[in-house]
């Protein structure tokens, strides 16, 4: 088969070398800050190296050797077993969530503080919507206990779907917490055919935070992947310029790379970034047109290295699922998946990462059902080229009955799940609505048909239970 597919290419080989050079430069002679007293003396005695004031510089072979023994590809299953993802070899993949603090409904997109119900809800949802492969973490749970808000999130996190998961945990001391609590459930360890992949992130400019270590070495001793991504505010925590941004979050990303490598030889990582730029006449983060293209040079540099790519979604933007959230998801959507990205895990966000929306949900999906197509393109062989359909119809006649036509026509064109395809005088006859009205209605519709897991209730009383006993005090 003749297929037709688009591709996207940044930077040529040299100039791949030439950044590599450069985050290894950065390594070797200005190091990163390891805060973590137990990580440094382990890179310390594994690797014969000598920190000074915390901080540790890595030479460029025990960088080449990190990267020589990370996978290049990683299972992922979902909770049940079945084998979802080999990240690293296929196609880009979606996900749902990020650490919000305020839910915005779908109704009226008014804010309230992110509820346990609003978690339950926004997993449902999805887990209903097939583009989405990982339902990631989707906010910070504010209407329980503030030390256990970690807690009931996960638990409604495991229970409302069986895909795979992205786990953020914001207070690090609840991590190990969480993770026995899951395996409590699912009755195995987190690591036998692993569905639960944790993310992580330093602290730019080249700190790895206590915090961040410590957690990643809970979570490769278990036997689980782990996400290794930073977050950079162009102009303030990185260089203002995308070259000055992509060497310094390399150089943070290898050295996370190195540090996961001296943990357990071959440990499975994925690492990205999110390169954001910061407003200093508004002191607000934003992505720019040029932040979709650091991501894909970062997609690059993962796919000379050989190691899975996390990228980011291009979410954060808009005021809800706005024009300004669509101009952001279309173009890092189509741009990373016509890369080399793996896993795009945080849909859903807005105003700054502070909120997230079901409406967001729903609209991307339709995002990525449409760029998906472009990503796929099309055969170009002799049954579709259809020349001899074309001879047989000739000029100034009809394909409408014709084989082409009768064998393609349900999926031979984008029909889109939320939106009618209206003519101007049906639009009128349904009164007008805006577009937004339609997503809003249509979300409320997804939400409501959003079912639970059969054994939602079982998992629900058994982490409740968990909880009541291992945090009786706080309780």
């Amino acid at each position: 088969m003749n297929n037709v597919r688009p591709q996207l290419t940044l930077m040529s080989e040299e100039q791949i070398q030439e950044a590599h050079n450069n985050v290894l430069k950065v390594l070797s002679e200005t190091g990163v800050r390891v805060d973590s007293p137990e990580i440094l003396q382990m890179l310390e005695q594994k690797l014969g190296l000598k920190s000074q004031d915390r901080i540790i510089k890595f030479s460029p072979e025990i960088v080449e050797e990190a990267i020589r023994s990370a996978p290049n590809t990683i299972d992922v299953y979902d909770r049940r077993g079945e084998h979802k993802l080999k990240l690293g070899e296929d196609r880009l993949r979606f996900g749902v969530g990020v650490t919000a603090l305020f839910y915005q409904n779908p109704v009226d997109e008014t804010l309230d503080i992110f509820k346990r119900e609003n978690f339950r809800d926004l997993v449902r949802l999805g887990s209903s919507l097939k583009h989405y492969d990982v339902i990631s973490t989707v906010g910070i749970v504010r209407d329980v206990k503030e030390e256990l808000g970690d807690m009931y999130g996960s638990l409604e996190h495991i229970a409302n779907t069986t895909k795979p998961l992205v786990l953020l945990v914001s207070d690090e001391n609840r991590f190990p917490d969480v993770l026995d609590m899951f395996e409590h459930l699912h009755g195995k360890e987190v690591g036998d055919k692993p569905f639960v992949i944790p993310y992580f992130n330093p602290v730019s400019p080249l700190v790895m935070n206590a915090g961040t270590v410590d957690k990643m070495k809970v979570a490769i001793e278990r036997g689980l992947p782990i996400i290794f991504s930073n977050y950079s505010m162009a102009g303030a925590s990185t260089p203002l310029t995308p070259a000055g941004t992509l060497t310094l979050l390399m150089a943070e990303l290898l050295a996370g790379l190195v540090i996961s490598q001296t943990i357990k030889k071959g440990a499975p990582i994925l690492l990205g970034m999110l390169p954001v730029y910061f407003d200093m006449r508004t002191m607000l983060n934003f992505y720019d047109p040029q932040s979709i293209l650091v991501s894909v040079a970062c997609s690059e540099m993962m796919k000379h290295y050989n190691i899975p790519h996390c990228s980011t979604s291009g979410s954060g933007t808009g005021w809800g699922m706005d024009l300004i959230a669509a101009d952001t998801y279309w173009m890092n959507t189509l741009a990373l998946l016509l890369s080399n990205g793996h896993l795009a895990p945080f849909i859903g966000d807005s105003l700054g990462s502070k909120s997230i929306s079901p409406t967001t949900f729903v609209h991307a999906h339709e995002i990525i059902d449409q760029a998906l197509r472009i990503h796929d393109g099309f055969q170009l062989d002799d049954m579709n080229s259809a020349v001899d359909e074309i001879f047989k119809v000739g000029p100034g006649k009809s394909f409408l009955n014709q084989p082409s036509t009768l064998r393609n026509y349900k999926s031979g064109y984008y029909v889109s799940g939320v939106y009618p395809r209206y003519s101007m005088e049906k639009w009128m006859d349904a009164g007008q609505p805006p577009a937004r009205q339609v997503l809003r209605e249509k979300t409320q519709d997804f939400l409501a048909s959003a079912s639970a897991p059969d054994d939602y209730d079982e998992f629900i009383a058994k982490g409740e239970e968990f909880i009541r006993r291992k945090f009786h005090d706080i309780l």
